[in-house]
């Protein structure tokens, strides 16, 4: 195994995609109030005016360590004058002549600390003009220099600053505060967009966690791979047991590089006194780490830890098990165990979750730092760069308020917040289905508890005029998975409406073996509560109102029923929202979910479908074929296929964008033409398709606040290659804020920029598992929710008994 790692130079910036429709007029909307907003952006004030030579550079023998060839060509800098290099990749503006006997244009002999020799083959493979979109490339990695001078700390592609992390003595963490940039070139100028972020570095190296297992573990070997590994997770089915097995190992972070590495096993026959092979002959780990890092290692029984080569290390050329020091290493990131410990949640979000006023502080703080550091202020000198001292300002509007629609015409004017949780206090939902026959499956010990919050649901349903009988209750002896199965099973032969399974506790594998059977076996909306949540400790007691409330909302909307409505001018208009959601436990599978609305100024119906497609399965066959489904679930319902459809494609990544473009919108765009011609429809589908990006790191302010729900951008900082806006259309109680980014891909239905932003905005309203506003259109939550089931609890696609049911709630 290598010890080293192989991390070579990264290309910054991905490819260019031009999916702006053509002959679009206008992307920008006028409807709504103007405001200004701040931005996380600084305007490079002037585009640098000159030509770059590009260069590749081999090293012979080869070199796999980023940091070691990064400090060999160093060596040469006078022969370079000002340079950048990325591992890989040499840029820089000095021409060497061509050598007519050789490809080579410079070879240099150089020679590490250590003694070994290497010969440095510089070919040169173009220029990159003013003019050129690889001169942001160029940018980015000049601004990563100039960064370098802030005496930051790179992981992972990003800078942090130790010192000025944050220790958390009582957890054993450290928090450390960084930074995430990026140039592009936006409408009009080039920006560099600042957003402010955090690592969670662990203080104990997995040398402590392997002592504490050694202390406090019968099998001490099978406790530290359960903590650096992951967990064998057992699911049941009735009659038999199935095994799945999921591993997910720790990223760990090795201090002497600065790089990170998942660990995918542990090797207790080896230990840092066994040797591997180099060009010199065989080494052991403790002679390399101290002749190559100068690093003595202290305990000489501690195993390896392996780490296998990612995709990218083996289409470069490294195959090679990495190896690693538990000594080495210490973990990065949080456990489940740690997500769900609310006092180390909180003590964490009192550093990470940043109002508006103090993040745009931090914001000023980088830059004048990068403006004032003396290394940074040379290298963007040398560069002709010119930074802007400001944050960039940009006009903004703020959608009008949305009514929400109860029965007998009762509505509700949104307020700032966009919350209409107290409104069901004394209002009606908007369609409600009685529920008259069903089951309540508990553990006979928790029957008390369990019968009080029947008793709390019946009275909240009687307030919202909706009928709820009094269930059949089946008491389990025990709460053993296969007691519970048994309990579904005689359940569903009597036909109920909906199951209620009360669990003790959150539990994974329990909660998949009652969804397997409720969602596949035996097809029956379901609600599983614990009892931590109806029946909590008596100061929590207060909020149990509004916990009947929401279980009963739930309940309604996986009846069919719709607990509010929105008002939407379109009529023949369907909704559709897909997402993907990949297997935890088969990383080659993947689900994809489609949810769409059966025209919701009709009918308040969904439909919903899932596929699953293994790597390498093109998703745009699956696509299609759920959109074919879907269409025909509406021609069922309305007798006629929707006048237009307004798509939503969730979990998209910038990487991805172009295969969503050039396949997946023309498969789909061809298979709905198709259906729409035969049906006599010579113009085709009227469609409207939309990549929805949630983890984006733009962020805007209204005078150093969050902005309003409903506060849509579309210039400025938008891309002129790209019909997209961004859109805030929820409100959070602590932090800032964060924009949805809408990149419009196709679009022939006909509706201007303006109603574009407003069915969007619209649509985020309409999440039945939040009385608010959401961060994406309410199909596109749905799409994620089923998909999330599906993969992490299911494994398979779902009864189609169930399609027309938001089920999956």
């Amino acid at each position: 195994g290598d010890p080293r790692g192989s991390v070579r130079g990264r290309r910054l910036m991905t490819e260019v995609v031009h999916s702006r429709p053509s002959g679009l007029a206008t992307k920008n909307g006028k409807v709504g109030t103007k405001v200004t907003v701040q931005t996380n952006y600084f305007k490079v004030l002037k585009r640098p005016n000159w030509t770059i030579y590009q260069y590749r550079v081999d090293f012979e023998p080869d070199v796999d360590n980023t940091r070691l060839r990064r400090g060999l060509l160093s060596e040469h800098q006078n022969k370079l004058g000002g340079y950048l290099f990325d591992g890989t990749v040499l840029f820089c503006t000095v021409q060497f002549k061509e050598n007519p006997n050789s490809p080579y244009v410079l070879e240099m002999l150089t020679q590490s600390r250590q003694g070994e020799k290497f010969t440095i083959k510089i070919k040169s493979v173009g220029t990159v003009e003013a003019a050129d979109s690889q001169q942001l490339q160029v940018l980015n990695l000049i601004l990563r220099r100039s960064m370098e001078g802030l005496k930051l700390q790179e992981v992972s592609r990003n800078f942090f600053d130790p010192q000025a992390k944050v220790i958390l003595d009582k957890y054993r963490l450290e928090l450390w505060p960084g930074y995430t940039t990026s140039i592009r070139q936006h409408e009009h100028d080039i920006l560099l967009c600042a957003e402010i972020t955090h690592k969670v570095m662990r203080t104990d190296s997995l040398l402590n966690v392997l002592s504490i297992c050694l202390q406090n573990c019968d099998d001490y070997r099978m406790g530290f791979k359960r903590e650096v590994i992951g967990r064998l997770l057992f699911f049941i089915r009735p009659g038999r047991c199935l095994i799945n097995c999921l591993i997910a190992g720790l990223i760990v972070l090795t201090d002497y590089n600065n790089k990170t590495y998942r660990v995918d096993e542990v090797d207790f026959d080896s230990s840092p006194l066994s040797k591997f092979s180099t060009k010199d002959g065989d080494i052991s780990y403790v002679e390399y780490y101290k002749k190559r890092y100068n690093i003595t290692i202290r305990d000489y029984k501690q195993p390896l830890l392996i780490s296998r080569p990612t995709e990218k290390n083996v289409r470069g050329g490294a195959t090679q098990l990495i190896m690693l020091l538990p000594e080495l290493a210490r973990s990065t990131g949080l456990t489940d165990e740690m997500r769900s410990n609310f006092q180390l949640m909180r003590a964490m979000s009192e550093h990470t979750r940043l109002a508006p006023d103090r993040r745009i502080d931090r914001l000023r703080v980088f830059n004048q730092r990068l403006q004032n550091s003396k290394d940074s202020v040379e290298c963007m000198k040398s560069w002709h760069i010119d930074l802007d001292k400001a944050l960039v300002e940009i006009p903004a509007r703020v959608l009008p308020r949305e009514s929400i629609l109860f029965a007998n015409n009762s509505r509700f004017q949104c307020d700032a917040r966009a919350d209409w949780t107290h409104q069901f206090r004394d209002r009606a939902m908007f369609k409600h289905v009685d529920i008259k026959r069903w089951y309540v499956i508990t553990p006979k010990r928790n029957l008390q508890e369990t019968k009080e919050f029947v008793k709390l649901l019946r009275r909240v349903g009687a307030g919202m005029k909706m009928a709820v009988n009094e269930p059949r209750y089946d008491e389990l002896p025990d709460d053993r998975n296969g007691t519970y199965s048994q309990s579904i099973l005689n359940a569903t032969a009597a036909d109920p409406q909906l199951l209620m399974v009360v669990i003790r506790m959150p539990n994974e594998e329990k909660y998949s073996c009652i969804k397997k059977l409720t969602c596949v076996d035996r097809p029956v909306p379901s609600q599983v509560v614990t009892l931590k949540v109806i029946a909590p400790r008596a100061d929590r007691a207060s909020g149990l109102m509004s916990v009947a409330t929401k279980v009963l909302i739930q309940m309604n909307a996986k009846l069919m029923g719709a607990p509010w409505m929105i008002e939407l001018p379109l009529r023949g208009l369907m909704t559709v929202g897909f997402d993907v959601c990949h297997s935890p436990r088969n990383k080659n599978n993947s689900y994809g979910a489609l949810v769409a609305t059966m025209d919701m100024k009709q009918s308040a119906r969904y439909f919903s479908s899932v596929t699953e497609h293994s790597k390498g399965q093109e998703l745009s066959n699956q696509m299609a074929l759920n959109m074919t489904c879907a269409l025909k679930a509406y021609r069922a319902e309305h007798g006629a296929l929707p006048e237009r459809i307004l798509f939503y494609r969730d979990g998209v990544g910038d990487g991805q964008l172009h295969q969503v473009v050039n396949t997946e919108v023309k498969v789909l765009k061809d298979q709905l033409d198709k259906i729409y011609k035969s049906a006599g429809k010579a113009e085709g589908c009227r469609l409207c398709f939309i990549v929805v990006s949630k983890r984006i790191n733009t962020r805007y302010f209204v005078n150093k606040q969050n902005p309003e729900p409903g506060t849509v951008v579309d210039d400025i900082i938008t891309l002129p290659e790209r019909y997209d806006f961004f859109l805030v259309s929820q409100s959070v109680r602590q932090g800032t804020v964060s924009p949805t980014n809408y990149n419009v891909i196709w679009d022939n239905m006909g509706l201007d920029a303006d109603k574009i932003q407003l069915l969007s905005y619209k649509m985020t309203h309409m999440y039945y598992n939040w009385s608010g506003t959401c961060r994406v259109p309410a199909v596109c939550q749905y799409a994620h929710k089923l998909a999330f089931l599906v993969a992490e609890s299911l494994q398979r696609a779902p009864s189609a008994g169930l399609e027309n049911q938001l089920y999956f709630l």
